[in-house]
């Protein structure tokens, strides 16, 4: 009896697995589109996105652990610091990455790990993909202007009240964090702040440039930087070598190395611009590896994010591509279910907007022809601006790092606070623009 209640939980586990691969319906059609439909999104993502969007965020998580200072990050974004300053520098961060849900979170990690308090970070974990200038730009003039101005004055709104709703509801543990943080030395300080905004800066340039997406428009501002978005970034990557020999310590040899190699695999593929990119990234990753100092703590912290947070999102785009496949393509979950359910301004409708969009994920921009499509199905507004609030800030594989990094608990309210406050927008925006 007692071997028994010891092992019954396996025992269950066990047949649970044998009853789920005894009735595999293996052989459906559907079933085995939505297997395919996996395969497809995750080797789509891979492509896409691991190199141009996660690489370099995990770089710059790594180098926030490594060479911003603890008591700078408590300074600006920690539980006791300036509340306006801190959220508001948070809220509008997305205005300047431009990124999608799942490359924000090598970054939020970094800030959270480094002392950031949770209201801050999670301002910034909404904000990030949410407050895209480009995005709101094509949601006003694909989807109507009224559209597009909620989407961006709602976008910022929500990342503050969330912030701000999650350092309340778990204030006992912020005031404790705080309390322990204000017991920390004031550590000593290597680079001014200029140096070190110039190489976070010359970071970012890469990472925004390189996932530079191509507009819809003919001509004008936006097609001219995209047509130049890898001039653009290759020069961030020069000053980004120039700035690592200056002032942290590459040597100089390596620095041009680097930058040689990049400009003969340009040369060599000039059709092919992933090429040199792969091979800038490849350099930095050896010179920073195998150089002692600050530059191996910083290549030894970012391969952490990439170890801790890549599995969780690859495994998440494979769950999310069966369940609801890519653009124009359908998993297990028909895609007219989801058109009949956000037909009208009703409750459910802009429920159901919400919980789908934030279990969906969205590349960036690709929520707009998503959208595009649904309203001409029947979509209201409501549940238009209710999936556009809640879908590019979460994915069914952000919520798996996310939860790795705060907890079941924190990430479950976070979720829940996106989905509702999403859910109340639709509500009122449709009965205002219905």
């Amino acid at each position: 009896m007692g071997v028994w209640k010891r092992e019954w939980k396996n025992f269950l586990a066990i047949a649970a697995v044998f009853l789920v691969c005894y009735y595999l319906p293996v052989g459906t059609k559907r079933f085995d589109n939505a297997v395919l439909e996996a395969f497809h999104l995750v080797k789509w993502y891979a492509q896409e996105h691991v190199l141009l969007c996660l690489v370099p965020a995990f770089f710059i998580a790594g180098a926030v652990g490594v060479f911003v200072s603890q008591a700078s990050v408590m300074k600006y974004l920690g539980a006791k610091a300036n509340k306006v300053l801190a959220y508001g520098v948070a809220a509008v961060s997305g205005t300047i990455l431009a990124v999608c849900s799942c490359t924000i979170l090598p970054l939020f990690s970094g800030i959270y790990r480094m002392g950031a308090g949770l209201g801050p970070a999670c301002a910034f974990l909404y904000s990030g993909p949410a407050i895209n200038v480009l995005a709101i730009v094509l949601t006003a003039r694909v989807l109507g202007l009224e559209l597009g101005i909620a989407r961006a004055v709602g976008a910022v709104i929500f990342s503050i009240v969330i912030g701000l709703l999650m350092h309340f509801i778990f204030r006992r543990e912020e005031e404790a964090k705080a309390a322990a943080q204000m017991a920390m030395p004031e550590p000593e300080i290597k680079r001014n702040l200029l140096q070190n905004g110039l190489y976070f800066a010359s970071m970012v340039g890469i990472l925004v440039f390189a996932n530079w997406g191509k507009p819809q428009e003919a001509e004008g501002l936006w097609v001219t930087i995209y047509n130049l978005k890898w001039v653009f970034t290759g020069v961030f990557y020069l000053i980004f070598s120039v700035i690592l020999s200056l002032w942290f310590g590459l040597k100089p040899y390596k620095a041009v190395a680097s930058v040689a190699a990049v400009s003969v695999a340009g040369l060599i593929y000039p059709d092919y611009p992933l090429v040199p990119f792969t091979v800038g990234s490849m350099a930095l990753v050896l010179f920073t590896s195998t150089q002692k100092g600050e530059l191996s703590d910083w290549f030894d912290t970012s391969w952490d994010f990439a170890k801790k947070i890549l599995p969780l999102l690859l495994f998440g785009v494979v769950i999310a591509g069966a369940l609801l496949g890519r653009v124009d393509n359908e998993g297990l979950i028909p895609s007219e279910w989801i058109a009949k359910a956000v037909g009208g301004n009703s409750l459910w409708a802009n429920f159901f907007a919400s919980f789908a969009g934030a279990f969906m994920y969205f590349a960036t921009l690709t929520e707009v022809p998503i959208l595009q499509g649904l309203i001409g199905s029947g979509m209201g507004k409501g549940p238009a601006l209710a999936l556009l609030l809640a879908g590019p800030a979460l994915s069914l594989p952000s919520m798996l790092v996310i939860r790795s990094v705060l907890g079941t608990k924190k990430t479950v309210v976070f979720v829940s606070l996106v989905i509702f406050m999403a859910t109340l927008s639709g509500m009122i925006f449709g009965s205002i623009f219905s």
